[in-house]
C-alpha cells in the first residue's frame, strides 16, 4: 500500500530508529575514542525508538521518481526553509526552528561553510556556533528533514563564497576548478567534513534526504569536469542520498550532472516558465523542485534597501506549489554577518554586503514573526488540510502566538523578550597608535604583502580585518597603489584622505625630513559570487608608489579583531564615529557605517552578562566617543536590537 506524507507532518525525532546502516559502517569514518567529539556524537545518534513500519528499514530514501518525489513507497512533497547555524546564536537554533516548524514546514537546508570550519589549513572548527552537527540533530529532534549543501563553494553572500582564503596564497590558484592546489584541499576538507555528515544521512537514520552538488556551477562554469568531480567526491566519501544541483536562470542551462536531480533559483512568477520547459527538456518528468525561492534580497553598503512585498510573495509561493513543485524558501531566517563574514559583489563597482542578513524574510533577523510568516503559515496549512484560527488573519499586531491555539499546526513559540538599555558613552579612548605596541610583532617586509600571504597564523596568512602598512617618506608628491578594499592613509598620526576601487591616487602634501607614511586597509569583504573570484586577495596588492617609485621597507600589523587581539589589549574600549565595528563582551556584532541602508547593529541577549558589559566601538577617530544607544522595536519592525 501507498503511503501520502502530509507536507507539514515528519516523524518526531524520538519515533525514529537507531538503525545505523551496515552499508556505511561509522568507525569508517570516525575513531570513537571515549570522551571525544565524534563518541559524543555517535552517542546522541543511538535512537531507542523504532521507526513507522513504513519508514522502519529505510532503504530506499528520497527518490525522484516520475513527476512526484518518494520517501520511501510515499509521495513526498518537499516544503524547505533556509537557515544557516553560522549567522544564528546557538542559544536560538531551537527557537527559529521550532518556527520553522509552526509555519508548516518539513524540511531545513542549511549551507556548510568552509572558510569558518577550517581557518587554518588542516586545522577544523566545529565547536559551539559551528557545531553543524548539533543544528543538523537538533533540527532533526523538532521533526524536521534536512537538506544539505556542503559546498565546497556556497555562495550565500559570505566572504569569497565560503571558500577559505588562504587558497589565495597560491598565485595560481583556479577556484572552482579541477586545478591540482583546488582539489587537494577540497579532498582534505571532504575527508573531515564527510565523516561527520555520512552518519546523519536518512539510510544511516539520520534526517538528512538529499545533498546538493556544489552551488550555482553554471553561472561560473569554467571547467567541464568540476562538477563530475564533486559529485565523485561526495560518493567515494559514502553519501548515497539523492544528490541536486542548483541553479539561477543564467546557469541553468550549463549546471546540469548526469545521475543528479537539477533544481531551479527564482523569485519571480515570470521565470516560473522554467519549470515546465527547461527543466522538463533535460531531465524528462521528473518531480520539480525550486530549490530557493528568494522570500527577500540582501542589502549592500551604500545601496538600497530591499523589500519584497508580502502579497507577490504568497502569490509566487501558490503559483509553484500550484505547478506541482516543492520549494524551499530562502531565506525562513536570515540571521546576522557576525564579524567580518560578510561577502561582496563586484560587476560595475565593488559593493560589500551589510552586516545584516535580515534579507526582509519570512523571519527578521532577531527571528520575530512577520505578515510574510502569518499568510505563509495559512498557505501551508491550507495545502496539508490544516485550519487556521480566524484570529490568525487579525492585523499582525493584534496576533500574539497565544491565539494561535487551536490550529492543527504546531503552535508557534512566544516571541523572546527585548530589553532597552539607558545609551552608554564609552569610559576609554585608545588610538590604534597607542595600542601597536600590545600587538604582536609587526612582519617586516621589503615590498608590501597582501593579507592572504602575510607570514602569520601558522602560514596561513590573515583573512578577515584590518592590515596597517607602515614605511618612512622623506618627500612630497602623488601616492599611488591597488587597495583592496579600503585604505585610510596617514602621516605619522594625522589622516589624509582614502585610497579604494574609484581613488587609486592622492597626494603627499608638503613634508620635512623623515615621515612615516601609514595605510590603514580594510578587507571589507571578499567577493562571493561571479567570475573574479580568483582575484580577491586583499590588502595593499602589488608595490606602493610615490612619484612612480616604489616604496621599501615596511612594518605590517596584521589587525585581525580576533578575540585573542583584544586580550592583548583589553584596557581600550574602542575609538570611532561613521565607520567601524562594535564589540559587545568580545563578541563582534559586525561592522557599521553611515552611508547606510543598515542603521542599527543586532545585538543578542545570550552574548550580555549579568552586570558589567563590556562595549568596544573601532572606527575613525570622533572624540568624546559617540553615545552608543539601544532600542526595543515592535516585532513589525525589521530593524536590529537586542533580544
Amino acid at each position: 500500500m501507498k503511503h501520502v506524507l502530509p507536507a507539514w507532518t515528519v516523524p518526531e525525532f524520538g519515533q525514529w530508529a537507531s538503525v545505523l546502516s551496515n552499508r556505511v559502517p561509522l568507525s569508517r569514518f570516525l575513531t570513537l575514542q571515549p570522551g571525544s567529539c565524534d563518541h559524543e556524537v555517535a552517542r546522541r545518534l543511538n535512537w531507542s525508538s523504532l521507526a513507522p513500519s513504513w519508514l522502519r528499514h529505510r532503504q530506499l530514501g528520497l527518490q525522484a521518481k516520475d513527476q512526484n518525489f518518494m520517501l520511501e513507497d510515499s509521495a513526498f512533497w518537499i516544503f524547505g526553509g533556509s537557515v544557516h547555524y553560522f549567522r544564528v546564536p546557538r542559544a536560538y537554533w531551537r527557537d527559529r526552528l521550532l518556527k520553522m516548524k509552526a509555519c508548516g514546514l518539513n524540511t531545513l537546508t542549511t549551507y556548510v561553510p568552509w572558510n569558518l570550519h577550517e581557518p587554518e589549513r588542516g586545522k577544523f572548527d566545529f565547536s559551539g556556533n559551528l557545531d553543524m552537527e548539533a543544528f543538523i540533530l537538533l533540527a532533526a529532534e523538532v521533526g524536521l528533514w534536512v537538506i544539505l549543501r556542503p559546498g565546497p563553494y556556497i555562495c550565500s553572500e559570505i566572504d569569497l563564497g565560503g571558500l577559505p582564503s588562504w587558497l589565495l596564497q597560491d598565485s595560481s590558484m583556479k577556484l572552482r576548478t579541477t586545478y591540482e592546489g583546488f582539489t587537494k584541499a577540497v579532498d582534505l576538507y571532504f575527508d573531515h567534513l564527510m565523516a561527520r555528515v555520512v552518519p546523519l544521512q536518512y539510510k544511516n537514520g539520520g534526517p538528512i534526504i538529499a545533498v546538493q552538488v556544489e552551488n550555482e556551477y553554471g553561472s561560473y562554469n569554467k571547467d567541464p569536469a568540476y562538477m563530475p568531480y564533486i559529485k565523485k567526491a561526495l560518493e567515494d566519501r559514502g553519501i548515497v542520498e539523492l544528490l541536486l544541483t542548483s541553479d539561477n536562470e543564467d546557469g541553468l542551462s550549463k549546471g546540469t550532472v548526469d545521475g543528479v536531480l537539477a533544481t531551479i533559483n527564482l523569485q519571480s512568477q515570470n521565470e516560473l516558465r522554467l519549470l515546465h520547459n527547461f527543466l522538463q527538456s533535460v531531465q524528462g518528468v521528473r518531480p520539480k523542485m525550486v530549490m530557493e525561492y528568494w522570500t527577500g534580497w540582501f542589502d549592500s553598503w551604500g545601496g538600497p534597501h530591499h523589500i519584497l512585498d508580502t502579497s507577490e510573495v504568497l502569490r509566487t509561493v501558490s503559483a509553484i506549489i500550484d505547478a506541482g513543485a516543492s520549494i524551499n524558501l530562502y531565506m525562513f531566517h536570515g540571521g546576522t554577518n557576525f564579524g567580518f563574514i560578510n561577502g561582496a559583489m563586484h560587476f560595475q563597482d565593488y559593493m560589500s554586503d551589510v552586516t545584516s542578513y535580515d534579507y526582509d524574510a519570512v523571519l527578521t533577523e532577531a527571528g520575530d514573526y512577520t505578515p510574510k510568516y502569518i499568510r505563509l503559515r495559512e498557505l501551508f496549512g491550507s495545502i496539508s488540510g490544516v485550519k487556521v484560527p480566524e484570529d490568525v488573519r487579525k492585523p499582525l499586531s493584534a496576533c500574539s502566538p497565544a491565539s494561535w491555539q487551536g490550529a492543527s499546526l504546531p503552535l508557534p513559540p512566544d516571541l523572546l523578550p527585548k530589553v532597552r538599555y539607558e545609551p552608554v558613552v564609552p569610559a576609554f579612548y585608545l588610538s590604534l597608535w597607542d595600542a601597536l605596541p600590545y600587538i604582536k610583532e609587526p612582519v617586516t617586509s621589503e615590498k608590501p604583502v597582501n593579507m592572504e600571504n602575510l607570514p602569520i597564523n601558522d602560514g596561513n596568512g590573515q583573512s578577515f580585518g584590518y592590515t596597517l602598512y607602515e614605511t618612512t617618506i622623506t618627500s612630497s608628491g602623488i601616492l599611488s597603489a591597488l587597495v583592496r578594499d579600503r585604505g585610510q592613509v596617514f602621516l605619522n598620526t594625522e589622516t589624509i584622505g582614502f585610497l579604494d576601487y574609484k581613488t587609486k591616487k592622492i597626494p603627499i602634501p608638503l613634508i620635512q625630513g623623515f615621515t612615516i607614511l601609514r595605510i590603514l586597509v580594510e578587507n571589507c569583504g571578499r567577493v562571493n559570487y561571479g567570475e573574479n573570484i580568483d582575484n580577491q586577495r586583499k590588502g595593499l596588492i602589488g608595490d606602493i608608489y610615490l612619484n612612480d617609485t616604489p616604496l621599501k621597507k615596511f612594518k605590517i600589523y596584521s589587525l585581525d579583531m580576533k578575540k585573542s587581539f583584544f586580550q592583548r589589549w583589553a584596557p581600550c574600549k574602542g575609538w570611532g564615529r561613521g565607520k567601524g565595528v562594535v564589540f559587545v563582551n568580545g563578541y563582534n556584532l559586525g561592522r557599521y557605517w553611515n552611508i547606510g541602508p543598515q542603521e542599527t547593529l543586532y545585538l543578542p541577549g545570550v552574548w550580555l552578562n549579568e552586570g558589567i558589559n563590556q562595549v568596544g566601538q573601532e572606527g575613525q577617530k570622533s572624540w568624546p566617543g559617540p553615545v552608543i544607544q539601544f532600542m526595543e522595536m515592535p516585532y513589525l519592525g525589521r530593524q536590529q536590537y537586542v533580544e
